[in-house]
């Protein structure tokens, strides 16, 4: 591939992405009062908030979906054309219903409307053509109108479903502000993920606990080599009978190999220990954990109970499984 190639290939990048981006600032600057009532129906609703849409409408429908369910706004998916076989059973009098379709035209979305408006349900439309018949029969209408595709062709459809999909996040997130979701209620949520792993669970569930590498003050530099081997944690704990001391990290004792030379062998812990070690509670979370670490730059905290005594050692690596 030429120089004149690859600059062509970053320029129809750039180019789409411009594309796009000005199509959200378009929007962003529009949403008013339509959006406004959208969110107000949607909080005041009992029910589900049922997304539907054909094609590329259906995929971004879903995600949607996906999102609100995940963000405390109970929500799924309906294919309208499953819907108009015999799926409409899955929509309840209380659910909202909110229809992508970015023409406003799509027959098998205009073909479940009849049944939408008959059951009472509320109707929230997002097309780009205020004027279809999807919008004009929908409760509320939110504009994703764009200026033009960023396909080369203009045909493809590329930054109206980048609209649709932006605009079901702007819903999410106002949803989340009003309803006061915090990041405990996403954890709750997601409990096998790594956020709720590390919002729901304590640091005593995962410290290292056993075979605690520990050495006296008066070790010798030997015994400490030893001990930092033996532990697998990168460090030893200086102790003097239950109270810490300090630590000593692989990297204290390589450098002090290093600028102790000949007399390495003469030091103690004490002499390259950093004393007063960051420390946590065993019932502190995860989450607090990864916070002290990255605010003192460290990997490893020491864990102690309520007498300050050294009950386990947690590790960045514990965290980020």
């Amino acid at each position: 591939m030429n120089t004149n190639q690859r600059a062509q290939i970053l320029d129809v990048a750039r180019e789409a992405l411009q594309t796009e981006a000005d199509a959200l600032q378009k929007i962003r600057a529009e949403l008013g009062d339509c959006f406004i009532g959208a969110v107000e129906h949607i909080l005041a609703n009992n029910g589900k908030v049922i997304m539907t849409g054909m094609g590329k409408s259906g995929l971004i429908a879903r995600k949607i979906a996906a999102t609100l369910a995940s963000t405390g706004t109970p929500s799924f998916y309906l294919h309208p054309g499953e819907a108009f076989h015999g799926d409409l059973g899955m929509i309840s009098k209380e659910d909202i219903i909110i229809a992508l379709s970015y023409s406003g035209e799509t027959d098998e979305v205009l073909k479940i409307v009849p049944f939408i408006i008959e059951n009472g349900n509320f109707l929230i439309s997002m097309t780009g053509n205020p004027k279809s018949t999807l919008a004009k029969n929908s409760n509320i209408h939110l504009d994703v109108s764009v200026e033009r595709e960023a396909c080369i062709l203009h045909l493809a459809p590329t930054t109206s479903t980048t609209a649709q999909l932006a605009m079901g996040d702007a819903l999410a997130c106002a949803l989340m502000k009003m309803r006061n979701f915090s990041s405990m209620d996403f954890a709750r949520l997601h409990p096998g993920g790594s956020l709720g792993r590390r919002l729901l669970m304590n640091v005593g569930n995962v410290m290292r606990k056993s075979d605690l590498p520990i050495v006296a003050e008066e070790a010798s530099a030997t015994e400490m080599i030893h001990a930092i081997s033996r532990g697998g944690l990168g460090l030893i704990v200086v102790m003097r009978g239950e109270d810490i001391l300090g630590i000593v990290t692989d990297g204290d004792i390589r450098r002090a190999m290093e600028s102790r030379q000949t007399d390495f062998f003469d030091i103690h812990p004490m002499d390259i220990a950093t004393p007063n070690p960051k420390s946590i509670s065993p019932d502190e979370k995860l989450i607090e954990a990864e916070k002290i670490m990255t605010r003192h730059k460290v990997n490893s905290l020491l864990v102690v109970d309520a007498a300050k005594h050294l009950v386990g050692v947690i590790q960045i690596y514990d965290i980020k499984l």
